[in-house]
């Protein structure tokens, strides 16, 4: 494939820039269509040649660079989940060392999520300021460095400062925010199934490295699990060090789906009004019914999955007599299950109408947790439970971004989204303490998870009076 030369001016004067491989499918159907001016940009610290030179490669076999982008993005979130799901099996440990009850634990886990959720619209922010890749290798850094102070703590404020604040802020930076501002930053066809992808990586991250955590800890005890962490967010750190590009214009590329490479949009040089973006865009979107139902019904699907099962349902099951190793096996199930799922779902959402999807999702999910209980927790109960609950466990995701990128525009989706998951930590904030004080005052969790199940049911009504897209709105627009 021959190289082709573009030409840029700046301040009056003629610049031959990089000799550039044209993306092959793109160039053949647009000749005579106008270039726009668009200089690739190489990320401080990645050698300059690494991803121009990969992408070159992949362009000659009509490979976009995008899906390099997604697998790097899938690796973050796997390991960032991995992250997220580890104290779900160091509860019980951390209760035997220290002596402390369910509910302190539970408390840190809270503000955990919480902090989750809330830095969702602000890491939209940081990620259209600095970038991508520095927001990524910063909040790694930052899981890390959490992880490590707690190899050292004893007494509960130091596990809510590294487990509570730490990490949550941490991980708030690379929550499905990140899923949501890749796959329309590169994405205009398979937008669906990336989000299905990434978002699949999230569940799939916490849940299948679950039983590895947990045998583990139960060999070597929690504080191995600690390390366990540490190196898998170094291996992802240097992947996106080495890999990751903001967008397809660093590397001379159009959206998957495209002919016409964008120019990315100046970047907002004053941080306190990068900061302000989330505000402003919640203003605007606060005033549509959309923005609402999308809220309560992400907020009941964190309170149905992080704050509940993936918080508690170790514990839960060792309170009838299963073994961590054996419960974090039926989370790697259905994180198995999820996988499969949520891909799913993001195909689907490129093809039917999102709000039915969410009532079918949200519908048996709330049927699964009221099942739960009367599996008398054997094998083939929790079985059954691990396939029907797994499937649709990050599902709700793919048409809720979906939902959010045609009511607001695709600039704004992953603010008005970050937003919209702010709502499901909370949930799931809710949720994980909740359920905690349950136990601790009843002796058992199965009330949480008749009202977690009541709720789903609540979800799935309030996805049908979502209006259809593409319908005449009776709602103030948002200006774009």
């Amino acid at each position: 494939m021959p190289l082709h030369k573009r030409s840029s001016r700046e301040n009056g004067k003629t610049l031959e820039a990089d000799m550039v491989p044209p993306w092959p499918s793109a160039i053949e159907r647009s000749r005579s269509a106008p270039v726009p001016d668009v200089k690739p940009r190489n990320p401080i610290g990645t050698h300059p040649m690494v991803s121009t030179v990969l992408a070159s490669t992949l362009a000659r076999r009509n490979i976009h660079y995008g899906w390099v982008v997604v697998a790097a993005t899938f690796l973050t979130m796997l390991v960032t989940a991995g992250a997220m799901g580890a104290p779900g099996v160091l509860i019980k440990p951390l209760e035997d060392e220290f002596g402390w009850s369910t509910s302190s634990i539970s408390s840190a886990l809270a503000v955990r999520l919480v902090l989750f959720g809330l830095m969702g619209p602000f890491a939209a922010a940081f990620m259209n300021h600095f970038g991508v890749r520095k927001v990524i290798v910063f909040a790694l850094g930052t899981i890390c460095f959490g992880f490590i102070g707690s190899l050292f703590m004893t007494q509960v404020w130091q596990l809510l400062l590294c487990w509570g604040i730490i990490i949550g802020f941490g991980t708030g930076l690379t929550a499905m925010v990140l899923a949501a501002t890749v796959s329309t930053r590169w994405f205009t066809k398979h937008r669906g199934l990336v989000i299905g992808m990434l978002s699949a990586s999230s569940a799939t991250g916490q849940l299948v490295f679950l039983p590895l955590m947990a045998e583990l800890t139960t060999r070597y005890g929690w504080r191995a699990t600690v390390i366990f962490v540490c190196g898998m967010i170094v291996v992802a750190a240097f992947v996106v060090l080495l890999l990751m590009r903001d967008r397809p214009s660093d590397v001379n590329l159009p959206l998957v789906g495209e002919i016409h490479i964008t120019p990315p949009p100046p970047a907002t040089r004053n941080l306190k009004a990068a900061l302000a973006s989330p505000l402003a865009i919640l203003r605007e979107a606060s005033t549509t019914s959309t923005f609402w139902i999308l809220f309560a019904t992400f907020f009941i699907c964190g309170l149905s999955t992080n704050g509940l099962i993936q918080t508690h349902f170790v514990t839960l099951c060792g309170d009838f007599g299963i073994v961590p190793v054996a419960a974090a096996s039926v989370l790697a199930v259905m994180g198995i299950f999820d996988f499969v799922g949520t891909i799913g779902s993001g195909w689907l959402s490129d093809r039917f109408d999102n709000r039915w999807l969410l009532f079918w999702y949200y519908g048996l999910r709330g049927l699964s947790l009221v099942y739960l209980p009367f599996s008398n927790f054997t094998f083939y109960g929790l079985s059954i439970f691990a396939v029907f609950y797994g499937l649709d466990w990050i599902a709700t995701v793919p048409p809720t971004v979906k939902i959010a990128a045609d009511r607001f525009g695709r600039e704004k989706a992953g603010l008005v989204f970050g937003w919209v998951f702010a709502g499901h930590q909370l949930g799931a904030a809710t949720a994980a303490y909740g359920a905690g004080l349950t136990r601790t005052e009843l002796n058992t969790y199965l009330p949480a998870f008749f009202v977690a199940g009541a709720f789903c049911l609540l979800a799935a009504i309030l996805a049908i009076t979502l209006q259809k897209s593409g319908s005449t709105s009776k709602e103030p627009a948002m200006a774009h």
